[in-house]
């Protein structure tokens, strides 16, 4: 049997729009990202939320969500002033704290949250918190090996960061000049040239990016924070491309 173009049309639509309407009924289909963060499998946290999913695009309100810390706590550890701290992006405080040497964003977020909550964490990567949430974190219960982690990787308040995004100043501690290292560490202020040098290719960088390479003299977390790229995400894949030259 030949379908006629009318026909045709009709069983088309009948196919794409049922679909979609049954999907919707099973709960199969969804048009965005529910923002949860996958759960601990095994162990004594098995069914718990895991930090270490938490994405840059979650709000304050998702962390609250998933994690029962309230927003105003959150908003708090990381002086953040806003009327609805539920509604802040954490990752914007890549952008409330770019006048910082020191990196905080999404990972301070993870250690934050899992510190708060006595939940397990990765901690042999360096992931600064703000005086604010330090001495939030110390009224936990937290062992002598995350108290020495924190100890080491507090940083000074931002003055007066809100919700307008306005990059905040951070007064940071005078120190000696540190001497050059050989370490192939993405920092704040490692550029794309430097991951070059290390052996990465421009096409491996590329694809990382998901975006072309810009000037090689730019710094990554400068172009992340311009094109609105967690810098987080694209930092923890660079450095596995960069480990692997090694």
């Amino acid at each position: 049997m030949t379908l006629t173009s009318k026909p045709l049309a009709a069983l088309i639509f009948i196919i794409l729009f049922g679909g979609i309407a049954f999907t919707t009924a099973m709960g199969w289909f969804a048009t965005e990202s529910t923002k949860e963060p996958t759960t601990f499998t095994e162990g004594e946290f098995a069914g718990l939320a895991n930090p270490a999913d938490i994405r840059g695009s979650y709000t304050f309100g998702d962390i609250e969500k998933s994690f029962g810390i309230p927003s105003a706590i959150l908003a708090q550890a990381f002086s953040i002033q806003t009327n609805d701290p539920a509604f802040f992006a954490i990752k914007e405080l890549e952008v409330i704290y770019a006048a910082s040497e020191f990196e905080v964003g999404t990972a301070s977020v993870k250690l934050f949250v899992a510190l708060y909550n006595g939940l397990p964490l990765d901690l042999s990567t360096d992931m600064s918190l703000p005086e604010n949430a330090a001495a939030l974190l110390k009224e936990k219960n937290l062992t002598p090996e995350q108290l020495a982690y924190l100890d080491s990787h507090t940083i000074p308040n931002p003055a007066a960061a809100s919700d307008s995004l306005e990059p905040a100043p951070v007064q940071v501690t005078e120190s000696a000049p540190e001497s050059a290292s050989t370490e192939q560490l993405i920092k704040g202020k490692t550029t794309f040239q430097e991951v070059l040098d290390w052996g990465v290719t421009q096409e491996t960088i590329e694809q990382v990016m998901g975006v072309p390479m810009p000037n090689p003299l730019t710094k990554i977390k400068d172009y992340c924070l311009e094109k609105r790229l967690d810098f987080e995400i694209i930092k923890t894949a660079l450095q596995v491309e960069a480990d692997k030259v090694k």
